[in-house]
């Protein structure tokens, strides 16, 4: 509330009133709820769990993929404007499904943003799960709600928790490649930059470390992590030699590792083993052990997998409830790339 207060020319205690008070009430408003469907579309959790179940089968790295697509949507931009010349508030991105959309000739979307563009995958999978929600109940199911399931189930299908997903969100009809290029937090982020990013949508430093966590499977590409293992000392030299045989000093941008070498497909603790002995893949992840206030926090998730699972399964639930289009503020796209 603060940083939004600065930012305004108006100061009074009286404005403050009010608007906390606003604020309050579009919370209230924008409630989601777990039976959201359940009399218009009561088979939507099972679709999308077999559509989810059936892709990772296939290939075990797309349960990361549907993940990152969940958060990189979630993350741009997510909070609440106020202009004091409308009332009461304007949308701001948030869990819209706006990086699902296509860039078209009138419009530039967030997948060509740096941290999506030939990153982010999983595009496909979500599509086949609209189309067969589409056929069971037309113009029910939100994009949106679909990335906030899929991201669940992917997880459960690694072996990790579960979660309850409130349901009931909208879908956007714009996107922001500034905003997306913005407010994803960077590889190359030091602790008190993770810190902050993380803070900036409202979790707490345990918090930022338990969704980091969702770095025990999938991979990344040479070029996020080749400064790493080619410069730094925080870095465990044998971890270091292996992967240059992959990710040479020039060349091979694309060439993958995972970001859990020892168990990449599994949803573990071996994460944060990995920073315990200095093998972190990216400079992000290293710095939530390096000598900061976050290697408690690492250290306890080491050693107790059912911690680790409460507290991610926690923070999923608060990033994916970050700033929902509810009610007539969203649209249901029929097509998830596109706005009706």
């Amino acid at each position: 509330m603060a940083s939004i207060f600065s930012s305004l020319s108006f100061s009074s205690n009286l404005f403050k009133f009010c608007y906390s008070v606003l604020l309050l009430v579009g919370l209230v408003s924008a409630q989601l709820s777990s039976d959201f469907y359940d009399s218009t579309c009561p088979n939507v959790l099972s679709i999308i769990k077999s559509g989810v179940d059936s892709a990772v089968s296939d290939e075990a790295r797309m349960g990361a993929s549907l993940l990152r697509l969940h958060f990189h949507d979630c993350f741009v931009n997510a909070s609440l404007l106020f202009s004091p010349f409308s009332f009461p508030f304007h949308h701001i991105q948030g869990c819209d499904a706006s990086i699902l959309l296509d860039d078209t000739v009138n419009f530039t979307g967030e997948k060509t943003a740096a941290p999506n563009a030939n990153s982010l995958r999983g595009f496909d999978v979500i599509d086949t799960i609209k189309s067969s929600l589409e056929t069971s109940c037309p113009g029910v199911v939100s994009c949106a709600d679909i990335l906030a399931v899929a991201a669940r189930d992917s997880v459960v299908a690694l072996g990790g928790p579960s979660w309850t997903v409130d349901l009931g969100r909208g879908d956007s009809t714009t996107a922001s490649l500034s905003d997306a290029n913005s407010d994803i937090p960077a590889p190359t982020l030091d602790i008190n930059g993770l810190i902050s990013s993380f803070s900036s949508k409202g979790f707490s430093a345990q918090e930022l470390v338990a969704l980091s966590g969702s770095h025990t499977i999938g991979q990344a590409r040479c070029t996020s992590f080749r400064a790493r293992i080619y410069n730094e000392t925080n870095i465990d030299s044998t971890f270091a030699a292996s992967l240059q045989a992959d990710c040479p000093s020039a060349g091979g941008d694309n060439n993958l590792s995972p970001l859990d070498t020892q168990s990449p497909t599994t949803f573990n603790t071996d994460y944060y083993t990995n920073l315990l002995n200095q093998q972190g893949l990216l400079h992000s992840d290293q710095q939530l052990f390096n000598g900061g206030s976050t290697d408690s926090q690492v250290t306890t998730y080491s050693n107790d997998a059912d911690t680790f699972f409460t507290d991610f399964a926690n923070a999923m639930v608060k990033m994916g409830n970050l700033n929902p289009l509810t009610g007539s503020d969203g649209q249901v796209r029929t097509n998830c790339r596109s706005v009706n």
